[in-house]
């Protein structure tokens, strides 16, 4: 008998065992599906933010290409205008040099009977002062910047009481701007500015440092300066220019 109750004490136990051991199977495969399937949520979510974050990626890729292109046809234009009004100078600054010229070779005295008398000499060396601007501005023309803005400098060193002395600062302004330096050719302006107020550069030369100051972030500046070019020089035609600038900001 008492080994009947030891047997079925044991089959009881038996039993609990494999019941417990089939509700923990349950309950791991229970867990391990809400594991698949949060895991599943979880990767759905990252392939959509990469999906998103791809799609931002391509917009803003275009978008650069977009600006890029602007960016390279805006640089273009103003290369170009900038290739016109060095033209434009150059031409001008040959015609008035031979008007100058010519009006400087020779003179009428009335007392003598209307006859043409030479004209009174610079001080200085006017045909040495003649060739050292030619030979300046020809390095200019030929795109020799650096080489043009070295022997300018010297011209207005060695001349600075020249009738060419204005002409050569304002290229010297200029030659520095071609090399990118706007530092300098802004101060190369402002010589022509306060030293030459009164020559045909003058206006130029105001209208080149607000090209300079606004390229260089200063806009206040470059306002002031064409804001001066149109209150000193109205007549001018850099003052039209200026205004037209002006309208802009």
């Amino acid at each position: 008998m008492r080994a009947l109750r030891i047997a079925l004490a044991v089959a009881a136990l038996g039993a609990g065992t494999a019941q417990a051991g089939m509700f923990d199977d349950d309950e791991a495969r229970r867990q391990i599906k809400d594991l698949a399937a949060k895991t599943e949520a979880r990767f759905d979510q990252q392939g959509k933010a990469q999906l998103d974050l791809a799609s931002q990626l391509s917009r803003q890729a275009e978008e650069i290409a977009r600006l890029r292109g602007q960016v390279e046809t805006l640089g273009y234009e103003l290369d170009t205008a900038r290739k016109r009004q060095q033209d434009f100078y150059l031409d001008l600054d040959t015609r008035l040099r031979k008007i100058e010229g010519g009006g400087a070779a020779a003179a009428v005295d009335p007392a003598a009977g209307g006859n043409s008398v030479p004209a009174p000499a610079a001080s200085g060396d006017p045909a040495r002062e003649s060739r050292e601007y030619e030979a300046a501005l020809n390095q200019f023309k030929a795109g020799k910047y650096k080489d043009a803005a070295a022997l300018f400098g010297a011209f207005v060193q060695k001349s600075p009481d020249s009738s060419l002395a204005p002409n050569a600062q304002f290229w010297l302004g200029n030659a520095w701007y071609a090399q990118r330096d706007c530092k300098r050719a802004i101060e190369a302006q402002s010589v022509v500015t306060t030293k030459y107020p009164d020559s045909a550069k003058a206006p130029d030369a105001w209208l080149a440092m607000a090209t300079c100051q606004q390229e260089m972030g200063n806009p206040t500046g470059a306002r002031r300066s064409l804001e001066t070019l149109v209150a000193k020089y109205p007549q001018s035609p850099a003052a039209g220019e200026a205004q037209q600038r002006l309208k802009k900001k």
